[in-house]
């Protein structure tokens, strides 16, 4: 069964809270941002992404506050002085992070609350995030308030000038994902940690075309044992085994003497482990039984 809402009808919170938990997880922008007087002020958003790569543009949203509809120091921090740090956050400064969220009054330096050490920026006035793995020093080419009701969002589009990062977090010239470790922001008050358990690569159909779910056999597409994503990756083979090959598959793994569902589990353990090729070559041959 499926449940409908409709955002018009709906209370602010709850739809808040819908919405964070099912979209995600969200990396998380740590801007450190100053005043027109100097003071500095340091907190993190999750409504946050990059969207230009050349030129390379961040956007994340200081969003009105549900309960008073007020402005966050960050958003009023970056009409008055348009230039933002945006640092990113790890596993091992995630705590120091959601502390620095806490509601201090304007002025109140959250570098020091939450024990941060400022470095000095080259190109803008805001400090970077001395613990931080990667630093984005940008300038704020436009502010977009979507509304000025409770919860509104606003978007601070913000041009990279310059990028720091910490050395131990390459391997080799690139930059490592599991060194990283990076967080990212769920719904309520949960976070996820992309360790090596919890990474997965998917093949990238970018120089190759593949020929598609819609091109697999009837029998294959409508297994009881392979799932979408077994079906996903069938379909972005390039082209079908061909009869040799298919002989080969079956004689190798003894499909002669296995039910089409036994080849089917078979083919779905090959298909975990990388062997696309051949289960495709094994499903083929149990399409002829």
């Amino acid at each position: 069964m499926i449940k409908t809402i409709d955002p018009a009808t709906s209370n602010n919170l709850d739809l808040y809270n819908l919405m964070s938990t099912a979209i995600a997880p969200r990396p998380i922008c740590f801007a450190s941002t100053v005043d027109k007087n100097g003071n500095v002020n340091l907190s993190p958003f999750s409504f946050f992404n990059m969207f230009s790569s050349s030129p390379p543009v961040m956007v994340f949203s200081p969003a009105r506050s549900g309960r008073d509809n007020s402005l966050k120091n960050t958003h009023e921090n970056v009409l008055e002085v348009p230039e933002v740090v945006i640092n990113v956050v790890n596993h091992d400064m995630v705590e120091q992070m959601s502390l620095s969220s806490t509601a201090y009054a304007k002025g109140v330096n959250e570098f020091v609350k939450a024990g941060f050490t400022e470095i000095p920026s080259e190109k803008v006035k805001p400090p970077r995030v001395a613990e931080s793995p990667i630093s984005f020093e940008c300038t704020v080419q436009e502010v977009i308030e979507l509304a000025q009701t409770p919860g509104a969002g606003n978007l601070v589009i913000a041009k990279v000038e310059l990028i720091h990062v910490d050395e131990k977090y390459f391997t080799d010239g690139i930059l490592d994902t599991e060194k990283l470790d990076l967080v990212g922001r769920m719904g309520g008050n949960w976070y996820i940690r992309a360790i090596k358990e919890s990474l997965f690569e998917v093949t990238k159909p970018i120089r190759t075309l593949g020929i598609g779910v819609d091109a697999l056999p009837k029998g294959i597409r409508e297994s009881d044992v392979l799932t979408g994503n077994d079906l996903g990756r069938l379909g972005n083979l390039e082209h079908l085994p061909s009869t040799s090959e298919i002989d080969v598959a079956a004689v190798m793994e003894g499909a002669e003497a296995l039910s089409k569902k036994d080849i089917h589990l078979l083919a779905q353990r090959m298909l975990k482990d990388g062997n696309t090729k051949k289960a495709m070559a094994l499903l083929l041959y149990g399409e002829s039984l």
